[in-house]
């Protein structure tokens, strides 16, 4: 494998991802914007917590505008919450919620199986399901944050 090739896996896995992703409550027009920018959103915020939709933006390359909805998606599923920066009231902290929300709840619990079957192609073999989630078990294992 190359560079390009991981690259290209990492696309394919995200987009199985966001396909593995249920829709929220009432669909996703509320506050329109991408599921990718939203997780790495959630994922800035639970590495920096008290931070600023700048510092997020400045951190993730991402524009301020698009870190505001996704911070928006996020404080109205209960995965952030938001306080003023006492230091400079104009300024909005952000820190992850202290106890998940019912809609985090579920997201998390939600499975992959689904959007890995589709993904591999009409009526996927059992044991090539099962191969391609133990070695998706392996990646996690060895590359993801643990906290």
């Amino acid at each position: 494998m190359d560079g390009v090739e991981l690259f290209l896996l990492g696309r394919a896995l995200m987009k199985i991802g966001e396909d593995a992703l249920p829709e929220p409550p009432g669909g996703s027009d509320r506050h329109p914007g991408s599921t990718r920018n939203t997780l790495i959103a959630a994922s800035d915020v639970a590495a920096h917590p008290g931070t600023t939709v700048g510092e997020i933006a400045a951190r993730t390359g991402l524009p301020q505008s698009q870190i505001s909805t996704a911070v928006a998606r996020l404080k109205e599923a209960g995965a952030v919450r938001t306080d003023p920066d006492p230091a400079d009231r104009r300024r909005t902290l952000v820190r992850p919620a202290e106890h998940p929300s019912a809609r985090v709840a579920a997201v998390r619990a939600t499975g992959v199986d689904d959007a890995l079957a589709a993904a591999l192609g009409p009526d996927p073999a059992p044991e090539r399901l099962a191969e391609v989630t133990a070695a998706l078990d392996v990646l996690a294992r060895h590359l993801l944050p643990r906290g």
